[in-house]
């Protein structure tokens, strides 16, 4: 279980979603009568957050993560917005992807998310005349970026919050895994998963990201930026700075920093960067922009 401090508001930097696997949406049936469920306040986690970005595609989705003793808050300020804005709320204690992708260190803390890209808003809850402001100023954003959807504001005839198909065994463990801290064990399911089949994109996905987050497990942040600084020709070091700043959302600049020290390795240390290098391509998404560009790189170093 995560242990996520409490504590008052301050200002954090924005992160990139895009270091965040999850499955894609699936077939999914409304739960009728969920708790605390509605067209503009839903919960989720790790295994459904994936519907939430495509959902910000359409409407300004706002992100609330709380947990032990404190309880979501936002659900007023939202409604007040009569369907111009959704509520997504976030057991930061039972999600340790979501935990990371958004840099959680404390509750309560709020983002938003906007054409599946986050803004970071506060830590803890200013007073009520700021969060409104806040709020005008996430909507005006959503409006210079063409979200400008709404969701019905009538909830009783509304579809509550849905309910995903179970995800295949291997990686329903490997969530599992993941959300009790296990890296080792969901690594191991990925594994078997990729084994039964290779073409399992998820599953590689999946690996590359779980591979990250047992890399950073119990690190020093410092130590690593210390090490890395120090000794700018080390591979290892630098690898490991990289995984920092790919967690952290700084995927130009672990791309940039690895591309740079290439050319100067042996075989060894080619090898090696070129490996993480995928790693991150699997984790960010081929799709990206900056992915497609580091590939470019990678290949004219290569050939």
């Amino acid at each position: 279980m995560t242990n996520i401090p409490v504590s008052g508001a301050n200002l954090r930097g924005a992160v990139d979603l895009s270091s965040l696997v999850n499955p894609p949406p699936r077939a999914t049936t409304p739960a009728p009568g969920a708790p605390g469920a509605g067209p503009s306040v839903v919960e989720a986690t790790d295994a459904t957050f994936s519907s939430i970005l495509e959902l910000s595609n359409t409407v300004p989705v706002l992100v609330e993560f709380y947990g032990q003793g404190v309880a979501p808050a936002m659900t007023p300020f939202v409604r007040e917005r009569n369907g111009a804005m959704v509520l997504v709320t976030i057991d930061g204690t039972r999600n340790p992807q979501l935990v990371q992708a958004f840099q959680v260190t404390e509750v309560p803390t709020v983002a938003a998310v906007i054409g599946g890209r986050p803004l970071q808003l506060f830590v803890g809850l200013p007073a009520e005349a700021e969060i409104r402001q806040v709020l005008d100023q996430v909507l005006e954003v959503a409006k210079q970026q063409g979200v400008v959807g709404t969701v019905p504001v009538d909830e009783d005839a509304a579809e509550a919050e849905p309910v995903e198909e179970p995800l295949p065994p291997h990686h329903q463990e490997a969530y599992d895994a993941i959300a009790a801290g296990d890296f080792a064990t969901a690594i191991a399911e990925y594994q078997t998963a990729i084994a039964q089949n290779p073409r399992d994109s998820l599953a590689v996905a999946g690996l590359a990201q779980v591979s990250l987050l047992a890399r950073l497990d119990g690190t020093s942040i410092d130590a690593l930026r210390s090490a890395a600084a120090s000794a700018p020709a080390d591979v290892d070091a630098q690898l490991a700075v990289d995984d920092l700043d790919v967690s952290g959302g700084h995927v130009e600049d672990a791309f940039d920093r690895l591309l740079k020290l290439f050319p100067s390795l042996d075989a060894a240390g080619k090898n090696a960067v070129r490996t993480r290098l995928l790693e991150f391509f699997e984790i960010v998404g081929a799709e990206d922009p900056r992915v497609i560009a580091a590939r470019r790189r990678l290949t004219a170093l290569l050939y």
